[in-house]
Parts: C-alpha cells; sequence; structure tokens
C-alpha cells in the first residue's frame, strides 16, 4: 500500500514538474510547437519572434528564442537549471518558469531570480534572412 502511495506522489511531483500545458500567460510567449510561417528545418522566422518576448520550442531542439531589442535575436537552452523543467513563457524581457518561480533574462540567460543558480545555457542561431535556425 506504500508502494502505491508513493507512486502517486512521484508522479503528481513529476506532473507539476514537467507542465507541457500550451496555456503559457503574459503576452509575447507561446509553447506551441508551429513555427508560423517558417520552412521546413527553421525554427521561425523573426516576425514570429516578439520584442522583449520570445517564444518557446519544445520540438526544436528545447530552445527559447528571444529577441531582447528590436532585431537582436538570441537562444538558450529552455530547461530550466533549477530542477529541468521546461520554461513556462517570455515577457518583459524575462524568460519564465514556473515550476519553482525562477526567472531568466532575455538578454542573456543570466539568473534574475532564484531559486535557479545558474544562467540558461546559450545556443547558436543561424539567421538567414527571416528564417531562423539552430547553427
Amino acid at each position: 500500500m506504500l508502494a502505491g502511495a508513493a507512486g502517486i506522489t512521484a508522479a503528481t511531483v513529476l506532473a507539476a514538474c514537467g507542465d507541457d500545458s500550451d496555456d503559457n500567460g503574459g503576452s509575447g510567449s507561446t509553447g506551441d510547437k508551429s513555427t508560423g510561417g517558417a520552412a521546413a528545418g527553421v525554427l521561425a522566422t523573426k516576425a514570429d519572434i516578439p520584442v522583449g518576448g520570445g517564444k518557446i520550442f519544445k520540438d526544436g531542439g528545447g530552445v527559447v528564442v528571444t529577441q531582447p531589442e528590436a532585431g537582436q535575436f538570441k537562444a538558450f537552452s529552455s530547461i530550466c537549471t533549477h530542477q529541468s523543467c521546461v520554461v513556462t513563457d517570455v515577457a518583459a524581457g524575462a524568460i519564465n518558469c514556473r515550476c519553482h518561480g525562477s526567472v531568466f533574462s532575455a538578454a542573456d540567460g543570466s539568473v534574475k531570480n532564484g531559486p535557479a543558480t545558474k544562467a540558461l545555457a546559450e545556443k547558436a542561431l543561424k539567421i538567414d534572412g527571416d528564417n531562423i535556425s539552430l547553427a
């Protein structure tokens, strides 16, 4: 009986940590897997990434692409460095993880608010015209 209760508790904790919902809240954010107007092999077009916001690509290599300033695009791992949850949204220059409240800079991936203590790993981007892909 205790083993069954432990299994339920573990499942509950994992479900909370790996929230896969598309309800990301906040402006300029999305958790969907679409690429908007992007071609095959391309994560997004420049128009898909709002200034001051970003877009999370769960199936595109586990990255979050941001545009901290007009024309400046950055990419980071979408896995929170605290307990490996997927970040949930990007808004107002911040990449947010709802699991435990960590907040990262959309400009450089650094920690703005813990409990995370390590920055998100930066990923190299390739910009080809209006298309954005991983390098």
